[in-house]
């Protein structure tokens, strides 16, 4: 499955451990990225990711166009809520496309941490008929 990981400046340090944390699973999967996010993952953890522009530059629209096209499957966003963000409407964007087009989100570790162990135990595996020419379209 298709990934993205990004993370708010403050929350940054949280994803590379959670990722470390959960590296078995990510290893199994294609990973995409905002900007310094993705590098500082890759750096941590050896896994390969795709890099998108950091989000003020494009990064979070970059991602909510695969969303759009329906090529994501998990979007793992670490947001500060009590730093404003000058790229809040990229934020809100990909917050609603996750949502029209049913692309689980988590916002912060807890709920990140649910949609892992699902993933890994295949509860996510309704994404795959959702792709472009496949599955029954559940």
């Amino acid at each position: 499955m298709n990934i993205a990981l990004i993370a708010h400046d403050q929350k940054k340090d949280d994803l590379i451990e959670f990722v470390i944390a959960y590296q078995p699973i990510f290893k199994e999967h294609s990973l995409y990225a905002t900007g310094t996010t993705g590098k500082r993952v890759s750096e941590a953890t050896g896994l390969d990711v795709h890099r998108f522009q950091s989000g003020p530059l494009g990064g979070d629209q970059q991602i909510g166009a695969m969303v759009a096209q329906n090529l994501l499957d998990l979007i793992i966003f670490f947001r500060d809520p009590l730093t404003a963000q000058p790229h809040e409407p990229d934020v809100s964007a990909l917050l609603r496309l996750s949502d029209v087009y049913k692309v689980p989100l988590a916002t912060n570790m807890g709920t990140a941490e649910v949609l892992l162990r699902g993933l890994s135990e295949n509860h996510l595996d309704w994404r795959l008929g959702n792709k472009p020419g496949g599955g029954d379209g559940r």
